[in-house]
């Protein structure tokens, strides 16, 4: 009765079951209450051989209040009465076992390996006397947890559990003897003997369904278990040796020393054996991470070629790699009679990798394509700018390598974002380009008020960079290593909160930094005219956001209330646990769902004039090229006609003053609606975390604006030759979003560490257990890595950001040139094969960054693999920074596929503007 685990993990197997939801850390009676309804009754009845009785009320009350919590105390009350009731309900012949799964850390978790995680007690009771009062105090024995299980098993009179290696905790039995008046040693010598004979059933079936056992080890643990069962049946066999004999002692001790022996030599051998690592596949798992990672930095810096008709080499790598991977299966169906899949991906990952670097290396050696640069060349374009990045990344890479900074590894990434940030501004100001004291009047390009301006802003930026930055440490959480480290009090929930007065604080500033953040993504889409619209897009900031604020608002305010404040209103307070949380979800759910039916937030104001009116007479009456073809070259005229009217309107060069079309928001028409679902995502991320993260989501959202800030001012005062090659977004913004990433991670109270998992995001709108475990999964996955996945998302805006900000005075020095040229995101329309090079270089450059971040992980785990903190530092690091990658793909895949959607939608607006030509 009580936690339904039982029966999931033995269906059928009770004579009786009555499992009660247990999932659900917010619930401290519903369990407990119904083990008590039916706890008595069942005692007192004579149907039952073991009942077992699992509460769960003091481990969700640990969840959710944690230890020092008043709620602690009377559930602990509650138990102390229960024990008592048992204990007044016991039979002579019955035994009472009081156990703890786990321990409890100081903020009410477990799942790590501190002694307060592991450490829990047993206690033993029966009316009979079980033991002689011992002589002195004993001292406390540490006692192995696989232990446990035989000595209860032996104890409760039931076979020891099949797949047990433990030994059985000879003390109990010793005392049980003495009890008895039986000898000692001969109750100890059967206990054992018992024990043995199941572990050797044991290894005899092991041994024949997995083969990772040593041969020899399982010969000479055999031939040991052959002469101890001569010994055994020898002196206390069917023709046992009198005891009374001179003999009888010695050997009967030396069986005993014999047996343990035996015991302790399974369970080391066992251990050995599934511990054993495998560096062949480790060596092959990192070659083929390492040219990945090559590959990567490959594509990013021939983004510009790769695609052409002249040279596409992904179908012959991808055809290559399948029939590598085919050959190895089959040469190892033939020669081992099994496939093992990781050696077949292997060999088709590594043969298309080689390919494709094959292929080109001949383009390069065969100069088959005329329009790409040498592919030398293009990689040291690349690579010069990335000198200090470089050197950042492999700092970040080497503090991988030690546990010590693995620990700190929040403040470590926060430091190499700051030193990354101030490297920008010293690296221009080294360049000349920076807050030039002296005008210069042969250098046009850009004005010196514009190179004034830009400066000041990159310096501001910075600042308010570094600002956030160390105030994002205050909600760090602590791992166990850390010794005195305080976890942020903001990691608490408001519930656990006493003092009335603070909890209300806490409570308003997270809404603040709640209202903040809608009201900024907001403010930015009015500023650039976003807003103007009847488009879903428009309707979806307009409404949808503010009423998923308002949801969240009323849901923390619901799960802070103290329940003996409004005790009279549980019901109502359920069920508006359920609700509002699930209507947020619908909301979250509509709104991106009619941002990717129309992304756009366009607002076309036209004159009397029909739209055609703005097509150039050379493009009305062509009729020599391909209506796809003349719609190519055709964009970016109506573009211009749009923009001129609307310069010839603001300096009063046009006849009656009016534009002939007024587009508003056309200037932002890709990160307009990236920046909407990307705040969509913030507040639904949110949710899912206590309520005094959202001023750490506030941080994030402006430190994301001054890199983005830093990074647009950085492109405008770089020298007009950084231009030339399209769009391309230099390393240092690309490594310093990835290095954001990893500083929000940790400042949202996470760790590389399972005690840190923030499990009761699984029950945000689910009270009662979940069906199955798919949806809690994902409630859980969004809560931990809810940092790659904004930011990841987010991603292309490193791409439009400074075609957003290009200054005005840039643009008219640059107009002088050519009065032609478009403005801001308006440059990616005229030129779609450098967009789409330029979206394909920013994606491959981010996932580099954090490619190398998983390979440096890989490589520390496979390395210091015998290293005392492997299984505790290491191992935990690698497994989440590998599903952290994972995630981060996916949604790296997902916004820039959101991209896409933009830009078809932009194509069809531009098609609508002019029917005759779409017919």
């Amino acid at each position: 009765m009580g936690d339904d685990t039982w029966e999931s993990l033995f269906p059928g197997r009770f004579h009786r079951c009555l499992p009660f939801p247990s999932f659900n850390v917010k619930d401290l009676h519903t369990v407990d209450n119904g083990i008590l309804q039916h706890l008595y009754p069942t005692m007192e009845g004579g149907d039952w051989d073991v009942l077992i009785a699992h509460f769960l009320g003091v481990d969700h009350c640990g969840h959710r209040f944690g230890p020092d919590h008043p709620a602690m105390a009377a559930k602990l009350t509650q138990m102390d009465q229960v024990i008592r009731d048992v204990i007044g309900r016991l039979q002579n012949d019955t035994l009472l076992v009081v156990m703890g799964d786990h321990g409890m850390t100081d903020t009410g978790d477990h799942g790590g390996e501190s002694l307060k995680e592991t450490d829990a007690a047993l206690f033993l009771y029966s009316p009979s006397q079980l033991f002689p009062p011992s002589e002195g105090q004993a001292e406390p024995e540490v006692i192995p947890q696989t232990d446990l299980v035989p000595t209860l098993a032996l104890l409760l009179g039931i076979p020891i559990p099949y797949s047990n290696i433990g030994q059985v905790i000879s003390l109990l039995f010793t005392r049980d003897a003495l009890a008895n008046g039986t000898s000692a040693q001969l109750a100890e010598a059967q206990a054992l003997w018992i024990n043995a004979k199941q572990v050797n059933r044991f290894l005899d079936t092991y041994s024949q369904i997995a083969k990772d056992l040593p041969l020899e080890s399982l010969a000479r643990l055999r031939g040991e278990f052959s002469l101890l069962s001569a010994e055994y049946s020898a002196l206390l066999g069917a023709n046992p040796t009198s005891p009374t004999s001179p003999e009888f002692a010695p050997r009967l001790k030396e069986l005993l020393s014999s047996l343990r022996s035996y015991l302790s030599e399974v369970r080391e051998t066992c251990r050995a054996s599934w511990a054993r690592f495998h560096p062949l596949k480790m060596a092959s798992g990192v070659a083929v991470l390492a040219a990945t990672c090559l590959l990567c930095c490959a594509i990013s810096e021939l983004a510009g070629v790769i695609g052409r008709g002249d040279w596409n080499p992904l179908w012959t790598s991808v055809v290559l790699g399948t029939v590598a991977g085919g050959s190895v299966a089959v040469w190892q169906l033939v020669f081992y009679s099994q496939v093992d899949l990781l050696w077949a991906l292997c060999g088709a990952a590594l043969v298309s990798q080689l390919a494709f670097f094959w292929k080109a290396y001949q383009m390069n050696r065969n100069g088959t394509s005329k329009k790409a640069k040498p592919i030398p060349r293009a990689l040291l374009r690349g690579l010069s700018d990335l000198s200090v990045p470089l050197c950042i990344l492999l700092l970040r890479c080497a503090s991988l390598f030690s546990d010590s900074y693995v620990i700190a590894e929040g403040r470590v990434a926060t430091f190499l974002l700051f030193t990354l940030g101030v490297s920008i501004p010293v690296r221009l100001n080294w360049d000349g380009q920076l807050l030039s004291l002296m005008p210069d009047t042969q250098k046009p390009y850009p004005s010196q008020s514009s190179i004034r301006r830009e400066s000041l802003t990159l310096l501001g930026c910075l600042g308010f960079l570094v600002v956030s930055l160390y105030l994002s440490l205050s909600f760090h959480g602590c791992r166990e290593e850390q010794g005195s480290c305080e976890p942020s009090p903001f990691l608490a929930p408001l519930s656990r909160i006493q003092d009335g007065q603070l909890r209300n604080l806490r409570y308003f500033l997270s809404v603040a930094s709640l209202v903040a953040w809608a009201y900024l993504v907001r403010s930015w889409l009015r500023h650039y005219g976003n807003l103007n619209s009847p488009s879903p897009a428009v309707f979806t900031a307009r409404w949808v956001l503010p009423l998923v604020t308002m949801s969240v608002v009323m849901y923390w305010a619901v799960s802070s209330t103290p329940e003996e404040s409004f005790r009279n209103l549980q019901e109502l307070i359920g069920l508006s646990l359920l609700v509002l949380p699930r209507a947020a979800y619908a909301l979250l759910g509509t709104g991106v769902a009619l941002v990717l039916l129309n992304p756009l937030t366009v607002y076309l104001k036209p004159r009397q004039a029909s739209p055609s009116s703005m097509v150039p007479p050379r493009y009305r009456a062509s009729t020599g090229v391909s209506p796809q073809a003349e719609l190519h070259h055709l964009i970016p005229q109506i573009y211009q006609r749009m923009r001129r009217s609307l310069e010839e309107e603001v300096t009063g060069q046009e006849g009656d003053g009016r534009p002939a079309v007024e587009a508003y928001g056309l200037g932002t028409v890709y990160s307009a609606p990236l920046l909407l679902v990307s705040g969509l995502l913030g507040l639904g991320l949110a949710m899912l975390h206590p309520e005094g993260m959202a001023l750490s989501f506030l941080l994030l959202l402006l430190e994301s604006a001054a890199i983005l800030y830093m990074h647009s001012a950085a492109s405008s005062l770089a020298a007009p030759g950084d231009h030339t090659d399209g769009f391309w977004v230099p390393w240092a913004p690309v490594l310093m979003w990835a290095l954001a990433a990893t500083q929000f991670f940790h400042s949202t109270g996470h760790l590389p560490t399972f005690p840190s998992i923030q499990w009761n995001s699984a029950f945000v709108g689910f009270n009662q257990s979940h069906a199955g475990a798919l949806l809690p999964g994902l409630l859980v996955a969004a809560n931990t890595f809810s940092a790659q996945i904004l930011l990841a998302v987010s991603c292309p805006l490193l791409l439009f950001w400074p075609l957003v900000r290009e200054s005005r005075g840039n643009r008219r020095a640059r107009g002088a040139q050519g009065d032609d040229e478009a403005v801001m995101e308006m440059k990616l329309r005229e030129n779609p094969e450098g967009f789409s090079a330029a979206l394909l270089q920013l994606g491959m450059r981010f996932l580099l960054v954090h490619g190398v971040q998983l390979l440096a992980s890989v490589c520390a785990a496979a390395v210091l693999r015998r290293h005392l903190m492997v299984w505790k530092v290491f191992a935990p690091k690698l497994m989440f920074e590998a599903f952290g990658f994972l995630v981060t793909s996916l949604f790296v895949l997902l916004g820039f596929a959101f991209v896409m959607r933009v830009d078809v939608a932009v194509t069809g607006w531009f098609k609508r503007l002019v029917p005759d030509l779409s017919r």
